[in-house]
């Protein structure tokens, strides 16, 4: 340690020591548990038989034939398929909305009414998944309302053409207005003198929106992008855990439901597989990020590191 060094952290041991507890936590809870990937590599663990989980562990064989059966299995491919399908539809759909959601709510001139705008479309963000999959599954109930008013009788929620649509409508419900927070931070601090020329220039409203407005935030909507990419093999667990039944799952079933399934729901006791495409889900993530910030850096100059 050079004499450079020594002298920040004496300097700024005051800051250093409000980290210990944020890194207490992140070992704890984030690093211990890595060591728990290695259930992945080992077969037939039976944790309910010793009561030591370190002896359950240890009498367990080496094994790759969980990581084999993710890649032969067609029902994992399955899953595999259904969670990428929805995450893109997410993407193309939703991901665009709350940018022009902020772009509106910071043309409202009035304050009280914009305050009022934000609160209502933020509002959703913060019900959790089974209430709001409780109200829309009375609203759109073969007896329900919805029905009532276009006069047919349809099981929504039942129906495994329409399901990833409605997982889709759902999320867009509950988080655009949420997820539009950021890009109105962006658009605040964009400088007003940028608007004041446009409109003595003569340019109206929409097109200082695609001439100042969303060429000034873009780096933000490209860091937002990248992360999203990086939640491609997350599509939701808690959406579709809540709305999923056995007439959905063909195309409703996502890894994060299946995990969940094999390891302590319904099939529970498969903690080798359900380890092992966790982990595989992980990577594919992590590779997902880095070719995504790369594609992005390459075309845009702007990226995440």
């Amino acid at each position: 340690m050079n004499s450079v060094t020594k002298k920040q952290l004496k300097k700024y041991r005051g800051l250093y020591l409000f980290l210990i507890p944020a890194v207490v936590f992140a070992l704890i809870f984030s690093y211990l548990p890595m060591a728990g990937l290695l259930i992945g590599f080992k077969d037939n663990i039976n944790f309910i038989r010793y009561s030591n989980p370190l002896d359950a562990f240890s009498h367990a064989n080496w094994t790759m034939a969980h990581f084999a059966k993710i890649f032969s299995d067609p029902e994992i491919y399955r899953y595999i398929v259904n969670t990428l399908v929805i995450s893109m539809m997410k993407i193309v759909f939703l991901f665009p909305l709350p940018v022009f959601l902020a772009v509106m709510i910071a043309e409202v001139k009035n304050k009280a009414f914009s305050t009022f705008v934000q609160s209502m479309v933020f509002l959703p963000h913060f019900l959790s998944w089974v209430v709001i999959t409780g109200i829309f599954k009375n609203l759109l109930a073969v007896d329900g309302p919805v029905n009532a008013l276009l006069g047919i009788s349809y099981n929504w929620f039942a129906e495994p053409g329409f399901f990833r649509w409605l997982v889709v409508i759902l999320s867009g419900w509950k988080e655009i207005g949420y997820s539009s927070i950021v890009y109105i931070s962006a658009i605040m601090a964009i400088d007003a003198n940028l608007y004041e020329a446009a409109d003595l220039d003569g340019a109206g409203k929409m097109k200082q929106a695609f001439s100042i407005t969303i060429p000034m935030i873009m780096p933000t909507i490209i860091v937002m992008l990248i992360i999203r990419v990086g939640y491609l093999m997350d599509a939701g667990f808690e959406q579709v855990y809540t709305m999923i039944s056995s007439t959905t799952r063909k195309t409703g079933e996502i890894i994060g439901t299946y995990v969940y399934r094999i390891s302590l729901g319904e099939n529970a006791g498969n903690y080798g597989l359900s380890t092992a495409v966790g982990f595989f889900n992980g990577i594919i993530s992590l590779i997902l990020i880095v070719v995504t910030n790369k594609i992005s850096k390459k075309v845009t100059s702007e990226g995440i590191w």
